[in-house]
Order: structure tokens, then C-alpha cells, then sequence
């Protein structure tokens, strides 16, 4: 997958991918990640790329100028071009996973009181927010999108790792712990000591249901409208939800 970030701070995209997982997804040629500031790409005299509000209105709107042409230099036409925005779609699981399959993301990063609407509705695909709260820019975003979209591309992370994280399968992930075994008082499950593995699986899955349960209630429901859940989780589920009672 290639990934490409038009940002007037490509310095804070370019921190957060030269490390861990990203760095390694990265350096085994699994996605490459371009930061690119389309301030070079305003054909004004000093290189601005804001102007007031027509209407009027606090604070500066970015101008399609520079944008638009770095669009067009990146060959915009054959990418999927997102917009990070408060006012988008909000980023899930879901959404992070089919974004995963693309081959080519153009990631557009807002900034003071957001873009000229014109950019969005002639070049900008999907608008994507990540959750209901305003940032200083897209930057931050950006990158969450990149993070959640490289881990799930095949070859980045084990299948084992992906399968039993949040969300993979409409549960949050059961508590996990190691060593030592008992720290400040506190000891580790027992059934987490015991080896038998029938028992452990047990354990997990009904934590993972009742912190569900207890914290993302929609999750169920969801995976319950869907049908993913096997006849087993619904008895686990019931079972779970009569003793919360």
C-alpha cells in the first residue's frame, strides 16, 4: 500500500512513522508513507496558503490552490483521497479494514478553520473523522488512520495478534497480564496458571463478554444483528448477562 499525507507539517507525520510497528511495516516494503506539504505548491508570492471566509467569520480557510495542484501532482485521480475532518464519517474497525485493501491513499490533512468546500466536493472521496471532538489540524488524524489501517495489511502483524484484538470480532479483549505473578498484593487469575488451555479459552471469552457487556453494549447488538456470533457466545453471552444481573 502506498499512503501519501498533504499536511502543512509534514515534520509530525514523519516522527510518528519512523517508528515501531509502522517502521517495520515500512522497512519490509509492506506500505510506504510519503509526507507532503502542499504549501510548496502555492503559486503566490509568499507561498500562503489561507484567506478569509467569504461571508465573513473568525479565523482563515485554506485555498484551494495549493491543494488542488498538489492533488493533481500525485495523480489524484487513480488514489482514494480522504479528508480528516470533525464533519466526516467516524474512523472504525470497519472502515480502517476495508481502507486497509486499497492500494493507493491520498490523506488530507485540514487545518485552521477547515478547506474550501469546493475542494471537497470535486476532488476528496470519503471525509473521515475520529471521533466527536474539534483538533488544531488533521495531522493527528492522519496519523491515526495510518496506524490503524497499516496493522491490519497482511504481513505487519501475526493473524493470532489480530484475530483476539478489540473490535476483530464484536468483543473488547479479555484482561491480560504476566509476570510477576503477584504484584503489590494482587495476584494473576489462576485459571491463567492452571496450563489447561479449555479452561483459559473459557475465561478470556466470557472477561471479553462482560467487559463488553458492561462498557460497549452496541458491540453485541451489532454482532448479534449480524449473526457472526456462534450458538456457543449467544449461550456465553445470556449466561454472562444473568449473573451481571
Amino acid at each position: 500500500m502506498n499512503i501519501q499525507v498533504l499536511t502543512l507539517f509534514p515534520e509530525v507525520i514523519d516522527s510518528y512513522v519512523n517508528t515501531s510497528i509502522i517502521k517495520r511495516a515500512r522497512e519490509k516494503n509492506i506500505v510506504s508513507i510519503e509526507s507532503i506539504n502542499f504549501r510548496d505548491y502555492a503559486d503566490n508570492k509568499h507561498h500562503s496558503v489561507d484567506d478569509t471566509p467569504f461571508g465573513g467569520g473568525a479565523g482563515m480557510v485554506l485555498t484551494p490552490q495549493p491543494v488542488v495542484s498538489a492533488l493533481e501532482n500525485l495523480d489524484y485521480k487513480n488514489k482514494k483521497v480522504i479528508y480528516l475532518t470533525p464533519k466526516g464519517k467516524t474512523l472504525n474497525q470497519d472502515l480502517a479494514s476495508s481502507l486497509s485493501k486499497e492500494p493507493d491513499l491520498i490523506l488530507l490533512c485540514g487545518h485552521y478553520e477547515g478547506l474550501d468546500q469546493r475542494v471537497i466536493d470535486h476532488y476528496v472521496d470519503l471525509e473521515v473523522s475520529i471521533g466527536d471532538y474539534v483538533l488544531s489540524g488533521g495531522e493527528l488524524g492522519a496519523l491515526v488512520m495510518i496506524d490503524a489501517i497499516t496493522r491490519l495489511i497482511p504481513g505487519t502483524l501475526t493473524e493470532d495478534s489480530l484475530a483476539e484484538e478489540s473490535f476483530s470480532n464484536y468483543l473488547l479483549e479479555y484482561p491480560q497480564y504476566t509476570r510477576p505473578r503477584e504484584f503489590e498484593g494482587h495476584a494473576v487469575p489462576d485459571v491463567l496458571l492452571s496450563g489447561n488451555h479449555k479452561n483459559i479459552e473459557l475465561y478470556r471469552i466470557t472477561e471479553s463478554i462482560k467487559l463488553t457487556l458492561s462498557r460497549r453494549k452496541d458491540l453485541i447488538a451489532e454482532g448479534i444483528e449480524n449473526k457472526y456470533f456462534s450458538d456457543r457466545i449467544i449461550k456465553l453471552i445470556k449466561q454472562v448477562k444473568k449473573n451481571l444481573l
